[in-house]
C-alpha cells in the first residue's frame, strides 16, 4: 500500500513540475550590505559600476509551483513567495541598502528550498490542517520499523561571525505559511528541550526514538540557529537523535559558525560523533556564506552601557536604579528547567542585577540563562574580567550567556576590565598558539605560556562573542529592544483589559 501511495505522489509531483512556470530574469546587480536596523531591516543600493563574474551576464531561472499561480480573466497571474521574493520586495520599496553578493547567493539557496517545499507540501506532510496528515504514532512506527525520509533535503548554512546567517534564516522562516508544521529555535534551547523530554521518558527502551516522534509530531521543518556542539553529552546523543528525526521525515535548516566537518573538533570521544556529520551532510545541502564582512560592527557605534575600568559598580547601580524607577529591587528566584530554580540577587521591573561571579563563576548553564530571560528583559552585570587560563570555565559560561542574551534580544549593562576584544586577548586556538613567535629567553616564554588559554572551542567562539557584544551596545539593537519591550507591554495591557472586561 505504501508503495502505491508513494508512486501516486511521485506521479502527481511529476505532473506538477510539467505545469510549473519558468521565469527567467537577469540577476540583481551586485551590491554591498550594511545593517541599518537590528530587526533584519537593511537598505540596498545597487552599484552599476561593479562587475563580478556571473552577476552581469547570467540569467536566473526559478520554477514556480502551480499553487503560486492564479488565473485572472484568463491571464496567468504569478503570486510568488519566499525569502528572495521578500528580499526583492524590500529592495523595490527602498527598505534595503547595499546588497551583499554572498548573501544574495545564499538567498537563492533558501529560495530554492522554499520552492521545493511548496511543491512537496503533501509529500512532506507540512500542512498542519491537511486531512492527509495522519501520523502513525510511536508504537505503530516501532512495529512497522519503516523509515519515512523527506523527499526534500534541508540546508546547513555556515560562515563567519556577523555575516547575516540568522537574519537570512529568519527571513526564510517568516515567509513560510502559518499552517505549516514548522519550528524555529536556538540550538541551546533545542538541546535543553531534548534533555527535558529524555527525563520524562526514563525507563523506555529507546527514549530518543520517543523524543524524536514527539518533535516530529510538532514540526516537520526544524530551523536551528547557532548549531554548535561543545558538550560531550550532546555530542553522544546527536547521531542517534537525528537519525530518528530524519527517518521520521524531519527537514533541517541550520546556521552555524562551523563547517560540518569542524563540529565538535577536538572534543571527547569525537569518533562517536563522526557518524552524525556524515548523516548531516547526507540530509542537508551544505552552503558557506563567504562574506568577510561583520555587519554587527557596521552599526552606529556604542551607545549602550559598557563601562571599562575598576570600581565602577556605583555607576552601574545608579543606572540600574534609573531603569527600575520607583520599584524596590529585591532578591528573587526564577524557575528554569526540571524543577530547578535560579537565585536573582536583585531584581525589579524586568531588570536583574548580578556580579560576574554570581552568574558565571557558579555551575550554571544555558538552561539557567534562558530561564533568567523568561522573567527579565535587562541584565546589569558587574565586573567582567579579562579571560585566561585561570578562569576558562567562567569564559565558557560568559560566551553562553551572551548567546542567550542575543537570542532573546535582551539588554545588557555591564562593567568590564577591558573592551570586548581585550577580554579575549589571551584566548587562542591551537593553530593560533603555534603561530605565536617564541621569546628569546625561557623565562619570558614561560610567562607567555602561563598567560595564554589554548582552547579550540573557546578560541573559535570568542569572535562571535566580541561581535555580539559590539552589536548589543549599538543604537540599532537598543532601538529594536525598546520596540519589542513596548510591543510586549502593549500586548500584556490588552490582555489585562480583556480580562477586566470579562470579570
Amino acid at each position: 500500500m505504501r508503495t502505491v501511495v508513494r508512486s501516486v505522489r511521485q506521479l502527481r509531483q511529476a505532473l506538477q513540475r510539467q505545469k510549473c512556470v519558468m521565469i527567467s530574469s537577469r540577476a540583481e546587480a551586485p551590491c554591498y550590505l550594511r545593517k541599518a536596523h537590528h530587526s533584519a531591516a537593511y537598505r540596498v543600493v545597487n552599484h552599476a559600476e561593479t562587475k563580478l563574474l556571473g552577476y552581469n551576464t547570467c540569467p536566473t531561472s526559478r520554477a514556480l509551483s502551480v499553487d503560486a499561480i492564479k488565473l485572472t480573466d484568463g491571464v496567468a497571474e504569478v503570486n510568488r513567495g519566499g525569502p528572495l521574493v521578500e528580499y526583492e520586495r524590500r529592495i523595490a520599496a527602498g527598505e534595503l541598502v547595499d546588497g551583499d553578493t554572498c548573501q544574495l547567493v545564499t538567498l537563492r539557496e533558501l529560495q530554492r528550498l522554499y520552492d521545493e517545499l511548496v511543491e512537496s507540501v503533501d509529500a512532506c506532510q507540512l500542512d498542519r490542517n491537511s486531512e492527509k496528515h495522519v501520523r502513525s504514532g510511536w508504537l505503530w512506527s516501532r512495529l512497522l520499523f519503516q523509515p519515512s525520509y523527506a523527499p526534500v533535503r534541508g540546508l546547513y548554512l555556515y560562515g563567519g561571525v556577523g555575516t547575516g546567517k540568522t537574519m537570512l534564516m529568519d527571513l526564510f522562516f517568516d515567509q513560510l505559511p502559518a499552517n505549516w508544521r514548522k519550528k524555529r529555535i536556538h540550538f541551546h534551547d533545542f538541546m535543553l528541550n531534548v534533555h527535558s523530554r529524555l527525563q520524562r521518558h526514563k525507563g523506555v527502551s529507546d527514549p530518543l526514538d520517543v523524543v524524536a516522534e514527539e518533535i516530529s509530531e510538532d514540526a516537520i521543518l526544524l530551523c536551528l540557529d547557532e548549531f554548535m556542539v561543545t558538550d560531550v553529552a550532546d555530542a553522544l546523543i546527536l547521531n542517534r537523535l537525528f537519525r530518528h528525526l530524519f527517518s521520521k521525515g524531519i527537514i533541517l535548516v541550520a546556521t552555524s559558525n562551523r563547517a560540518p566537518d569542524n563540529l565538535y573538533e577536538g572534543g571527547l570521544q569525537r569518533d562517536l560523533f563522526l557518524p552524525f556529520i556524515a548523516t548531516l551532510k547526507e540530509r542537508c545541502v551544505v552552503h558557506e556564506i563567504g562574506s568577510s564582512t561583520d555587519y554587527r560592527k557596521l552599526t552606529s557605534g556604542e551607545e549602550g552601557f559598557y563601562l571599562i575600568g575598576q570600581d565602577l559598580s556605583g555607576f552601574l547601580r545608579q543606572r540600574f536604579q534609573q531603569l527600575i524607577g520607583e520599584q524596590k529591587a529585591a532578591s528573587q528566584e526564577v524557575e528554569v528547567v526540571m524543577g530547578r530554580r535560579l537565585h536573582v540577587p536583585l531584581g525589579a521591573n524586568g531588570c536583574a542585577y548580578f556580579t560576574f561571579e554570581e552568574l558565571c563563576d557558579k555551575p550554571l548553564g544555558a538552561a539557567d540563562y534562558f530561564g533568567l530571560f523568561k522573567s527579565f528583559h535587562t541584565l546589569a552585570l558587574e565586573g567582567i574580567p579579562i579571560f585566561g587560563l585561570q578562569n576558562k570555565s567562567a569564559a565558557h559560561r560568559f560566551v553562553t550567556l551572551i548567546d542567550v542574551i542575543y537570542e532573546n534580544r535582551a539588554r545588557l549593562l555591564c562593567t568590564a576590565e577591558g573592551s570586548p576584544q581585550e577580554l579575549f586577548e589571551r584566548i587562542v586556538t591551537i593553530s593560533e598558539a603555534k603561530q605565536i613567535a617564541p621569546r628569546t629567553s625561557s623565562r619570558s616564554r614561560k610567562n607567555d605560556v602561563s598567560d595564554l588559554c589554548v582552547d579550540n572551542e573557546l578560541g573559535f567562539a570568542k569572535d562571535r562573542t566580541i561581535s555580539r557584544l559590539t552589536e548589543i551596545n549599538s543604537r540599532e539593537y537598543l532601538e529594536h529592544h525598546a520596540a519589542m519591550l513596548a510591543e510586549k507591554q502593549l500586548t500584556q495591557g490588552g490582555v489585562v483589559q480583556q480580562h477586566a472586561l470579562q470579570a
